[in-house]
């Protein structure tokens, strides 16, 4: 299995970073232009799944990799990285904070005034609404919307927005989060688009922060408050993490779910293992938004991951022949069309 490091440079010169910078500076309409340009796909799915890279981190101070406590704050990479695994059309789309989702529009217009093409046609645009409870801060657990709201998500033409909506009974902060994350599913509904929701049950560490809890009964309690927010089930997608226990969790809803990805694995392999155990774990499973085990998959070029795991959803594959895709030595770094 092959697994060379990632040229950058040669995919993604970082003078690319300085075309955006000029034209938030010179031509920011720029922005509401290729929003309107894209093409958009006719319906959310092409077979029931989704695969989304989640791409919203740094905006609620999430920059660590595996120790390195400032990888994700580099632009460059970090943008890079989402560009590159764009290059797999089994990629669905992205799930992004808005400066991130306005950096993917103005780089396509670059692209599309070079090539007439837009890597962002025909892709699922997911933006994040949540981004105020802030890694680390004495108000973490007051998740507020200070992202992308309903009414933007139109104007972008946009195909949905998440909310992550993390519950500890301890807290009071907890339930001001809950009661915003029902009124955004409720404004979503009323502006046609469908809402993703990540119910995660946390606890207070002794040394401080938060620790997820992945115990089957409290996850089967969790999605059922979940699926009851706001005025309308209909439109609600969940957001889940593995567990040893998810076949008990897809037994508590009818609505689909996707698995999450999690703070950073120590290889690929473990979190492609994670991934099949987790889509054969029912039939509710319908894919995964993924972000750090996605983007930064050691130094390695990231879209054999990409490729492995769209093919574990999209294409029906085993582990076995996942873990083959995660060699790279056929994929050409050329920069992008």
């Amino acid at each position: 299995m092959t697994n060379r490091d990632f040229n950058l440079q040669s995919f993604f010169p970082e003078s690319l970073l300085d075309e955006i910078t000029e034209l938030r500076i010179h031509q920011a309409g720029v922005i509401e232009k290729e929003a309107q340009r894209r093409q958009r796909r006719p319906s959310l799915t092409r077979d029931g799944k989704l695969v989304l890279a989640a791409v919203d981190h740094p905006a609620r101070g999430v920059t660590e990799i595996r120790g390195d406590k400032l990888a994700m704050g580099d632009r460059w990479q970090f943008l890079g990285r989402v560009r590159r695994v764009l290059e797999d059309p089994q990629l669905d789309g992205v799930l992004a904070s808005s400066d991130v989702l306005d950096d993917l529009l103005l780089l396509s217009h670059i692209e599309r005034k070079r090539t007439g093409r837009s890597f962002l046609d025909g892709r699922v645009l997911v933006g994040s609404m949540n981004r105020g409870g802030i890694a680390g801060a004495a108000f973490e657990m007051e998740d507020t919307f200070t992202s992308l709201t309903a009414e933007r998500l139109v104007e972008l033409g946009c195909d949905g927005g998440k909310m992550l909506c993390r519950i500890d009974p301890e807290d009071p902060a907890s339930g001001r989060t809950l009661t915003a994350c029902a009124h955004a599913v409720t404004a979503l509904r009323r502006h046609g688009l469908p809402a993703f929701v990540e119910p995660l049950a946390v606890r207070r560490k002794d040394g401080g922060g938060y620790e997820t809890l992945k115990d089957g009964a409290i996850m089967v309690r969790l999605v059922g408050i979940a699926a009851g927010l706001g005025e309308s089930s209909a439109h609600i997608w969940l957001k889940v993490s593995y567990s040893p226990e998810l076949a008990r969790v897809c037994r508590a809803t009818t609505l689909p779910i996707l698995l999450l990805g999690g703070p950073a694995r120590e290889n690929a392999e473990a979190t492609l293992r994670d991934f099949a155990d987790g889509l054969a774990a029912g039939s509710r499973i319908r894919g995964a938004i993924i972000g750090r085990n996605l983007l930064y998959p050691g130094d390695a070029d990231p879209l054999p991951m990409c490729r492995a795991l769209t093919q574990l959803v999209h294409g029906g594959a085993s582990l076995t022949e996942a873990l083959e895709l995660l060699d790279d030595s056929k994929i050409q770094a050329a920069a992008p069309r």
